[in-house]
């Protein structure tokens, strides 16, 4: 099965109150699963990566053997690609399930957009991190 999944992650404050959404797509636009969730304190580049995480196991548990990740998250998109080192520990790791993840869906590709062209998946953190907020 192909998907698409749309995924982003956002800290109020940088670490912060922070929170992950996803969206995952069949092809034909069909949503499978959609996803905010709050995840306590963290960095924004923390908060991408679960979300990359939380979407990328749903698409396994789906059966989806060829997936579009797309994120608005360049930095992401580019250790995943393998076009930049990840150099940070705390996100050295998350890098290495996701891979781990990937490898285990066959086909996935990683795509570079600009925020607006994310919004579902942002509009599930702001929704998440609002509700956490007291």
């Amino acid at each position: 099965m192909r998907a698409r999944l749309s995924t982003d992650g956002g800290a109020r404050g940088n670490p912060g109150p922070a929170a992950y959404g996803y969206v995952l797509e069949a092809a034909d636009g069909t949503v499978l699963d959609a996803r905010g969730e709050a995840i306590g304190t963290a960095t924004n580049n923390v908060a991408e990566y679960r979300a990359l995480l939380a979407g990328l196991e749903r698409a396994v548990e789906l059966g989806v053997d060829e997936l579009e990740v797309v994120s608005d998250s360049e930095l992401l998109v580019k250790q995943m690609r393998g076009e930049y080192k990840v150099k940070n520990e705390a996100l050295r790791t998350l890098w290495e399930d996701a891979g781990r993840l990937a490898r285990r869906l066959g086909r996935v590709e990683f795509t570079a957009v600009r925020r607006e062209h994310n919004e579902l998946a942002d509009a599930l953190v702001n929704e998440a991190l609002d509700r956490a907020q007291p």
